[in-house]
């Protein structure tokens, strides 16, 4: 081993503690969404039958949030567990140009919004997450979705927020703490692409 190249466990005991916590703190979230399961199924069904009938998913949210709708719509499009057909789906926090141009010209509550009333059809659902229930374009986002007609499912944190009654399904991960939500979001996530698959069968 060369010079100057300090070595240390793995896990010293101060690491090892603390992932231990994080784990166990998953591990209580995740098991406190059985509450969830009616919700969670009829927000696959919504999904499934949007991709069914033709229609498209779009997807939105903030930071850690609009990562993981570009997750959820890159397993949708992409694969999740198996070869299948394409499923389209869009996450509407993705393509800088569109979003920044929005937000310079119409403020940033409306970037999601105005996508919303560009892209959405008949048949089609958006699927809004934000861990605090409070980020305005995400419950303008929501608002313009009942405007123009077509179905919503929202993934929120702690007691839902404003976000709470503006949406057709809520999934509200009832936690304080924002690394936790967003970890029983992935999960969720996970889950509905896997019971979506299912559900259609190719």
């Amino acid at each position: 081993m060369g010079a100057g190249i300090l070595t240390l466990p793995l896990f010293p005991a101060m690491v090892e503690a603390d992932v231990e916590r994080v784990c166990e703190t998953l591990a209580e979230t995740i098991r406190a969404q059985r509450p969830l399961e009616a919700a969670f199924l009829a927000a696959c069904d919504l999904v499934a039958g949007a991709f069914r009938s033709g229609g498209k998913l779009l997807a939105c949210g903030n930071g850690g949030s609009a990562a993981d709708s570009a997750h959820l719509t890159a397993e949708f499009t992409g694969r999740f567990l198996r070869d299948r057909v394409p499923y389209p789906a869009i996450c509407l926090s993705a393509e800088t140009s569109l979003v920044t141009a929005v937000a310079n010209d119409y403020g940033y509550d409306e970037v999601f919004a105005r996508q919303v009333h560009a892209f959405a059809r008949p048949g089609d659902v958006l699927l809004a997450i934000t861990t605090s229930g409070n980020s305005p374009n995400v419950l303008r986002a929501l608002d313009s979705a009942r405007t123009v007609g077509i179905s919503s499912i929202a993934l929120l944190g702690r007691d839902g927020g404003q976000a709470c009654g503006l949406a057709d399904v809520e999934l509200i991960v009832r936690h304080a703490e924002t690394a936790r939500i967003q970890e029983a979001h992935k999960v969720l996530i996970h889950g509905l692409c896997s019971r979506v698959e299912s559900l259609l069968g190719h």
